[in-house]
């Protein structure tokens, strides 16, 4: 069944990289119900996912774990920040051999079972290997699920009593240091999905003395974004809170930039903190590393968490899973 799974899945990737009538309806539909969708950051959202369906790696990811014959059903609720953010899971669940229960978010329910149907039509046994919740879910044997810190005290209460994964708010952070800057990459990393996904940049930790001007005229590659109702409106909202309240800010005009210890913003504002050395940026990262995702910089490590490079914060890895939580060996401790 393993082999059949992942040969199914080699050859989803045309279908995501090049959508086809059917996919392109969920897309349309999936922008129409989620007014911070749209389709260029759908279309790079799939794209992400299809990097992952290469059959050597694949194999080579399985290779790490092992495949079930006694499959269980594991509940997937899923969170609609971003386009099939939870696909990874599903992916996981799937290659473990267990079977999916899927609660779709509200905001984005179109995509994924797109993506199952496709996946049905490679191969049918697939079926009986995803399910998808209307309302309650009910009967399962474990949970992954993924909220804001609200509803993450909620699953963990709610779910206790089955083996879990629960995440909370997450964002991510990026650490300047003194060599070249990737600074188009680095503004991917802060304004892809507008900044919406807890991959996305929400703080810098810049040198004292840092030069903001490349910065901001990177930022000018998102100027469309100002387009965006929703988005210009966080911009105009939160410049006017800022003047008003005689803050000191850095405009780009697409984004704004102040000086702030906060690791998390509202849309359209990026933070950043100067630091004379490194070991005071390890210390602060090592102190909220359970609220970040993911560390972008030119440094290779940083608080002890493994950075990645500028520009790859929205290309993860098949193996980079989300909290730094191997899914696949939950996955495997349920037998």
């Amino acid at each position: 069944m393993k082999l059949k799974i992942i040969n199914a899945l080699s050859d989803l990737a045309p279908f995501l990289n090049c959508p086809n009538e059917k996919l392109n309806v969920a897309i349309d539909l999936s922008v129409k119900e989620n007014p911070w969708f749209d389709r260029d950051s759908v279309c790079l959202a799939l794209k992400a996912l299809a990097k992952w369906f290469n059959k050597e790696v694949l194999e080579e990811f399985c290779d790490r774990y092992d495949f079930t014959d006694n499959p269980k059903t594991v509940a997937v609720i899923c969170a609609g920040n971003i386009p099939s953010v939870n696909f990874h899971d599903l992916l996981c669940v799937l290659l473990s051999g267990n079977r999916a229960l899927l609660k779709l978010s509200s905001l984005d329910n179109r995509l994924i079972p797109a993506i199952v149907d496709k996946l049905v039509e490679i191969e049918p046994l697939i079926r009986d290997k995803v399910l998808f919740a209307e309302g309650k879910i009910e009967g399962f044997d474990a949970v992954i699920a993924t909220g804001s810190n609200n509803t993450s005290r909620y699953f963990n209460y709610y779910f206790s009593k089955y083996p879990h994964i629960i995440r909370h708010s997450r964002s991510s952070i990026a650490v300047i240091g003194d060599r070249d800057i990737d600074f188009k990459g680095l503004m991917a990393d802060v304004l892809t999905h507008k900044g919406m996904g807890c991959r996305n940049i929400s703080k810098l930790f810049v040198p004292r003395g840092f030069d903001f001007m490349p910065l901001v005229e990177a930022s000018k590659d998102y100027a469309f974004l100002m387009d965006h109702n929703k988005y210009r409106n966080n911009y105009d909202y939160h410049k006017a809170i800022f003047i008003m309240n005689n803050v000191a800010f850095v405009d780009s005009g697409v984004m704004l930039m102040m000086e702030n210890k906060d690791l998390f913003t509202p849309v359209s504002v990026l933070n950043y903190e100067f630091y004379d050395n490194l070991k005071s940026v390890e210390d602060m990262v090592e102190m909220d590393k359970d609220n970040i995702q993911c560390v972008v910089s030119d440094i290779e490590f940083v608080g002890g968490m493994k950075t990645i490079g500028f520009g790859k914060a929205q290309q993860p890895e098949i193996y980079d899973y989300a909290d730094n939580v191997d899914t696949m060996l939950f996955l495997n401790s349920l037998n």
